[in-house]
C-alpha cells in the first residue's frame, strides 16, 4: 500500500518505474517478476534472492533505486553496486525485531537478516516510517551513521479511505450495525498481538461484538492458536465474527466506519498503516503504546494508548502479559461504553489523518531526499 500510494504521488514530476514481485500487473511502467523455476521449491529467502537478481539487472539506466522491506533490499543493494547509483531504503519492519520469523523461514531467517543488515549498511539513506522505528534501526544496527537515517511517516489516501455508511453491507458480513463493535484488521502473525486481544475480548461487556478481519497466517502453529482462541471465545459470547478473506477496500471501509472502535494490539508496529485507514474512516483507535503507534494515536483525543512493558529480546513479549491484557480490555471497555465520546475521537482521528498523514506531505519529503542524492 505504501509503495502504491507513494508512486502515485511521485509520478507528477518524476519518472518512476516499479519492479515488483508477482504476476504481471496492468499498469504502465510496472514490471513484475516471478521466482525462477529452479527456485520455486527452495527456501523462501533463496526464492526471494532469485527475484532480486532479476530486478537488479533490469534497473540499468535509473538515477536512483528505492527498495522497501528485506524482500527488495537485495535488489536495491545489488543494483546500487552494479549500476553505480544511490540506494534508498524505506524500513517498514526490522528482522532483528521479528525473531519469530524463524518459525516461518527456518535458516532463511538468517539469510533475510543478512540481506537487511547489508543493504542498510550500503544505503545512501535509510528512511524510517516513524521516530520509534528510527530508534529501533539505530539500536539494531549501531554501525549506521545516524545522519543517514531519517524519518518519513507512512501516509494515507484520504480520497480513497473515507467513511462509508452501508449498514446492509455490514450485515451481509455477519456484523450487527446496531451493536457496539471492536474491529481488528491484520495478518495472523506474532507481532500483531491477536492472542492477547482474544483474551482481552473475554472481559468486554457482553453486548460488544469482536470483528476479526484476519488472515494470511505466518505458520500453521499461530493459525491453530488463533483458531482455538476464537472457538473458546465463541462459546462464551455472541458477536464474535471472523472474516478470513481479503475484503475489498469498500467493504473494509464500511466495516471500519461502523466500528465503535478499532484496535491495534501489536507488540511490534513501526507505524501501522491500518491505524491510519481506521482513522480516515472515522474510527477511534485503541492501540499498544509501542513502536510508532504513539506517533499516530493522540491519547485521549483520537483514541487510547495501552501501556506495555516489553522484554528486550526482540520478541516484543509483554513482561507481564496478564497486566497487558487487562489494560487492553479496560481501554476498549472505556471507549465502547461511551459511544458519543468514541464518535468525537473518530472525527478527531479523521482530522489528524488529513493534517499529518496525507500523501502530498510524504511525497514532498521523499522528493527532497532524492534531490539530495542525485
Amino acid at each position: 500500500m505504501h509503495v502504491t500510494e507513494l508512486v502515485r504521488a511521485l509520478r507528477g514530476d518524476i519518472d518512476v518505474k516499479v519492479r515488483a514481485f508477482g504476476r504481471p500487473r496492468d499498469e504502465a511502467d510496472v514490471f513484475s517478476y516471478l521466482v525462477p523455476a529452479e527456485l520455486t521449491h527452495a527456501n523462501p529467502a533463496l526464492a526471494t534472492l532469485g527475484v532480486d537478481l532479476q530486478i537488479a539487472q533490469d534497473v540499468a539506466g535509473a538515477d536512483l533505486v528505492h527498495s522497501h522491506t528485506w524482500y527488495a533490499n537485495a535488489a536495491g543493494h545489488l543494483a546500487s553496486m552494479l549500476h553505480g547509483i544511490p540506494h534508498v531504503v524505506t524500513a517498514h519492519s526490522l528482522e532483528p525485531l521479528r525473531p519469530w520469523k524463524a518459525e516461518q523461514l527456518g535458516g532463511g531467517y538468517r539469510v533475510s537478516s543478512w540481506i537487511e543488515s547489508t543493504a542498510f549498511g550500503g544505503a545512501a539513506t535509510v528512511i524510517a516510517v516513524s521516530h520509534g522505528m528510527r530508534r529501533d534501526i539505530l539500536r539494531s544496527y549501531p554501525f549506521l551513521d545516524e545522519e543517514k537515517v531519517t524519518v518519513v511517516h507512512n501516509g494515507i489516501d484520504l480520497e480513497q479511505w473515507k467513511p462509508v455508511d452501508d449498514a446492509e453491507l455490514v450485515r451481509s458480513l455477519g456484523i450487527d450495525p446496531d451493536r457496539p463493535s471492536v474491529v481488528f484488521v491484520g495478518r495472523i502473525t506474532r507481532q500483531k498481538g491477536l492472542p492477547y486481544l482474544l483474551r482481552a475480548a473475554a472481559m468486554l461487556p457482553k453486548d460488544v461484538q469482536l470483528i476479526l478481519c484476519a488472515g494470511a497466517p505466518d505458520t500453521p502453529e499461530i493459525l491453530a492458536e488463533v483458531q482455538s482462541g476464537v472457538a473458546a471465545l465463541q462459546e462464551e459470547r455472541t458477536g464474535v465474527v471472523w472474516i478470513d478473506r481479503m475484503l475489498s477496500q469498500h467493504e473494509l471501509s464500511a466495516v471500519l466506519t461502523s466500528a465503535t472502535t478499532f484496535v491495534c494490539p501489536s507488540v511490534y508496529e513501526p507505524l501501522g498503516i491500518v491505524n491510519l485507514e481506521a482513522m480516515a474512516c472515522g474510527a477511534p483507535v485503541v492501540g499498544t503504546a509501542t513502536g510508532g503507534i504513539p506517533e499516530v494515536i493522540d491519547d485521549g483525543v483520537t483514541g487510547r494508548l495501552v501501556p506495555i512493558d516489553q522484554l528486550d529480546d526482540g520478541t516484543g513479549t509483554p513482561i507481564d502479559p496478564d497486566r497487558f491484557v487487562r489494560d487492553l480490555a479496560a481501554a476498549l471497555t472505556e471507549v465502547v461504553s461511551d459511544p458519543e465520546t468514541a464518535k468525537r475521537m473518530g472525527a478527531a482521528g479523521r482530522r489528524r489523518a488529513e493534517s499529518e498523514f496525507g500523501w502530498d506531505r510524504i511525497a514532498t519529503r521523499t522528493r527532497e531526499i532524492y534531490a539530495s542524492l542525485t
